[in-house]
């Protein structure tokens, strides 16, 4: 039996803490650079308030999108029992994706929600959806098929879901724009019930 179908067992080589602090350092700096984008309004009134509203509904969608992947993050990396470079490699992709946030929402706003900056929007939160999956089954495969993480995940219908929901939104973004952004809203609202399988299988 080789080391990888063990499961979990013991910890050698690579040490998921490292990953973990260095991910919340990147996802800390994310944040970081998505509020200091935020333009201020051009004068005390509410007319010059309410016309930041809409590029202020789209930071905390993205604040709550980003503070999302950390905390999932973090169970992800408590039931990993090793890891190795092809974890590292994707969560380094997760992390890129994550990184262009602040991109997409300033283009947002300097493009007054254009159809290809709201498509630009879904690809990134879409491509950093296949990200997480792609950490998610590297641990599997360092782990074993009977890992806790493998165990816990089963096969992740939800991860699944919200990849074929942004497929279809960012085409749906140059047609419909309200209906992309209601599918962006959807797959967050996907996301905020908090999945427990992973806290229940730790638990266990």
């Amino acid at each position: 039996m080789s080391e990888a179908d063990q499961g979990d067992g013991p910890r050698a080589g690579m040490t998921s803490s490292r990953l973990e602090a260095f991910t919340d350092g990147v996802v800390a700096i994310i944040i970081t650079i998505m509020v200091l984008e935020l333009k201020v309004p051009e004068n005390g009134t509410l007319a010059a308030l309410a016309q930041t509203a809409p590029i202020m509904i789209a930071y905390v969608l993205s604040f709550i999108n980003v503070g999302l992947y950390w905390n999932n993050h973090h169970h992800l990396m408590h039931a990993a029992g090793r890891i190795d470079g092809r974890v590292l490699w994707a969560n380094l992709f997760l992390l890129f994706w994550l990184s262009l946030v602040p991109f997409v929402i300033r283009w947002l706003d300097e493009s007054a929600f254009s159809a290809m900056a709201t498509a630009a929007y879904g690809v990134v939160l879409g491509m950093a959806a296949v990200g997480y999956m792609l950490t998610e089954r590297a641990i599997i495969a360092c782990n074993g098929a009977q890992s806790t993480l493998a165990r816990a995940l089963g096969r992740d219908m939800k991860g699944k879901a919200s990849v074929v929901l942004y497929a279809v939104a960012i085409p749906a973004a140059f047609l419909a724009r309200p209906v992309a952004i209601a599918i962006y809203v959807g797959v967050l609202a996907l996301w905020l019930r908090p999945d427990k399988r992973i806290e229940r299988m730790l638990g266990d």
